[in-house]
């Protein structure tokens, strides 16, 4: 199969579209921008995202653990504190997805107004 520049094999294009879809994840990429600036506490991460769900950040953050975008540090206390850091791969994917987000702030209001026209035509008899 051919995608763009790459010549990639059947099972090749199944591996990147799983690579695409952790990165492509609206929380993994919310989780990888807030960890940017330094490593944060499972609590933190749940209150300062706010709308995710106890079982999905456990879940993201897991999943971002197994595919090597950040570390899990467990500190034996009462209650136990588990803090969460970037690694190195989770530093160099910054890059693209803060690229993407730069992209999709400015595109915003185009792409706001073009919904806004989409709807108004689909709502007329």
């Amino acid at each position: 199969m051919r995608l763009g520049n790459l010549n990639l094999a059947a099972h090749e294009c199944r591996s990147l579209g799983e690579v695409l879809a952790r990165i492509g994840d609206k929380w993994s990429v919310l989780i990888i921008v807030m960890l940017a600036d330094g490593g944060m506490r499972f609590s933190e991460l749940r209150r300062e995202i706010g709308t995710i769900s106890q079982k999905m950040l456990t879940a993201t953050l897991r999943g971002l653990e197994r595919d090597g975008y950040l570390t899990r540090t467990v500190t034996p206390t009462i209650p136990p504190r588990v803090d969460y850091a970037l690694t190195e791969l989770g530093r160099d994917v910054l890059v693209p997805v803060h690229a993407l987000a730069t992209w999709a702030a400015e595109r915003r209001p185009v792409i706001e107004a073009a919904r806004e026209a989409y709807d108004r035509k689909a709502a007329m008899p």
